[in-house]
């Protein structure tokens, strides 16, 4: 199985003094910046998803903005393919799909932000695209949601898109299991 790292939308709007956000999007950001120093080492493709919003009312990830940027911890190295996009799924109206196969890349594992928009719509299209994929549960996050004046907390949030997700479109680990997996001791993880 040839592999890519997915990294989705982890940019400065999502962090804390940003326009948006996310509840723990520094602790995702250190899980996938583990498994991107992984991908690095072994020398694997990695992919950088940048969210650049293109909406007349958008409040966030705005062109030519500090907070469009990549976040510092797991910023694109010279060589890492970096894909713009302007819909919450990273296939449409982008090159992503002809790079992968290009490539001869058959599984994402995908780390980022948000679980509920940008890694959930991802997912989804890149499995009926006849992708497998594995999720990151840890380097991944959501927002507090609002649904008919009742507050849904960000940690239920992101559970219940996981939990979707698992295992029809995708299999789900923690980082820790992921790396081990893959040959990264543990111990190197803590």
């Amino acid at each position: 199985m040839n592999s890519a790292l997915l990294l989705l939308e982890i940019q400065n709007d999502y962090f804390p003094n940003g326009r948006t956000p996310l509840e723990k999007s520094i602790e995702a950001a250190i899980k996938a910046k583990l498994v991107l120093q992984a991908y690095r080492d072994k020398k694997q493709p990695v992919i950088h998803v940048q969210h650049i919003s293109t909406l007349p009312d958008a409040a966030s990830l705005l062109p030519c903005t500090k907070g469009a940027e990549f976040y510092n911890t797991v910023a694109p190295s010279k060589g890492e393919t970096i894909v713009k996009k302007h819909y919450p799924n990273s296939f449409k109206d982008t090159q992503l799909l002809n790079y992968l196969i290009k490539n001869q890349i058959n599984h994402l594992v995908i780390c980022g932000m948000t679980t509920h928009m940008a890694v959930d719509a991802t997912v989804r299209a890149a499995c009926d695209l006849g992708f497998t994929c594995t999720v990151l549960h840890d380097a991944c996050t959501a927002k507090q949601l609002e649904f008919n004046h009742t507050i849904i907390p960000a940690q239920n949030v992101h559970m219940s898109f996981i939990a979707a997700l698992q295992p029809t479109y995708a299999n789900v680990l923690s980082t820790s299991d992921y790396l081990q997996k893959i040959g990264v001791r543990v111990a190197e993880v803590a």
